[in-house]
């Protein structure tokens, strides 16, 4: 059997001329773990044949249920019953692999004129890609996914898109940050912490006083005085306290600071507190005490988890944008934005203000 070796962008692919499986021009141990090998692919026909669901398959794998779904519906033989055959939908990835394809954006100009032009009027990536699928419906070409805008954008001219383009980004970062998974990061505290799965199943109802949600609103460089500041708000009543720490946000200035702007609640205001895992709350074990139930945390990279607070710091920073300089902001201004917000009436209160339903709630 003769074989051509043709030369790509990438380097060498072998491509058979008369039929059959030609050696791949990549070894096993050379491809990163993205991608299923083929003992994987075995190992996923012999538990689809024996009937296991997708969700099974991918939890003995170790892999999201997605990668799973994919790979069965790429590489099943119709013709053959749905029979899904694992070593030749390995040679079929290989191949793949071996023939890159040019990004959209770079083969079409109109398509590419279109995202630079909402990208221009700082529309997100998002945004982009649901008005692409409302403009041409019928056009599955020219219909992209978020995640493929921003490759584009962050690729340069490989991807399509002008790098200066990631300056209109909501987070205007040059180049993506590398990030290491959530069961990869270093524990911060001596003491050991408290992980939000014990908090009392009470505190998730929001129908008790006295459950806070906590963060840090850091500003440029976090210099200067007031450059740092910890919010607070109440899971029940979205009652909000700003508390500046002008010399820092140290474990023990943290510490200090919060003490004081509690310590005149009483104690059925002061039941429990979800924080971030971050080093300002080292010595958490300290600030315990003045809690009835103690100081729960999110998991790491679970912003979600403390919902409540993320979203009350979007409508702080509706007054103190990020990269604002806070230390041109004095305490009598922190107070003026926490009483705004306090005596905003909110939707979720039944148009109540949180300083309204605070009151209410105390005084029960």
């Amino acid at each position: 059997m003769q074989a051509t070796r043709d030369q790509t962008e990438t380097g060498y692919r072998w491509r058979a001329e008369d039929g059959g499986l030609q050696p791949d021009h990549l070894p096993e141990t050379s491809r990163s773990g993205r991608y299923l090998s083929l003992l994987e692919r075995r190992r996923i026909a012999s538990l689809h044949e024996r009937g296991l669901t997708i969700r099974e398959i991918a939890s003995l794998l170790g892999r999201a249920p997605s990668t799973v779904s994919r790979e069965l519906r790429r590489n099943s033989r119709p013709h053959d019953y749905g029979r899904y055959d694992a070593d030749l939908a390995h040679h079929r990835c290989r191949e793949r692999a071996g023939s890159p394809r040019r990004a959209k954006l770079a083969t079409d100009p109109e398509l590419k004129a279109e995202v630079q032009s909402k990208l221009d009027l700082e529309w997100s990536p998002e945004q982009i890609a649901a008005h692409l699928r409302a403009r041409w419906p019928g056009h599955l070409d020219r219909h992209l996914c978020h995640e493929t805008i921003y490759r584009a954008l962050y690729q340069g001219a490989k991807g399509g898109l002008s790098r200066p383009l990631t300056r209109k980004l909501r987070n205007g970062q040059p180049l993506r940050k590398k990030r290491r998974r959530p069961d990869q990061r270093m524990p911060r505290f001596v003491a050991p912490a408290v992980l939000i799965e014990r908090r009392p199943p009470i505190i998730q109802l929001r129908e008790r006083l006295g459950d806070w949600e906590g963060d840090l609103v850091v500003g440029a460089r976090s210099q200067s005085a007031v450059a740092t500041l910890a919010t607070l708000v109440d899971r029940r009543t979205r009652y909000l306290r700003l508390v500046p720490l002008p010399e820092g946000h140290s474990a023990g200035q943290l510490r200090d600071a919060l003490i004081a702007s509690l310590s005149n609640l009483p104690e059925q205001a002061r039941r429990s507190l979800t924080w971030k895992q971050g080093s300002e709350m080292a010595r958490h074990h300290e600030l315990a005490p003045y809690f009835t139930d103690g100081i729960f945390f999110a998991r790491p990279g679970s912003p979600w988890e403390r919902g409540t607070n993320e979203n009350t710091n979007g409508l702080i920073r509706q007054g103190l944008p990020k990269r604002t300089n806070l230390s041109l902001h004095t305490a009598d201004d922190l107070r003026a934005i926490e009483h705004r917000l306090n005596n905003r009436p909110r939707k979720t209160l039944s148009w109540q203000t949180p300083a309204q339903a605070f009151a209410a709630a105390l005084a029960l």
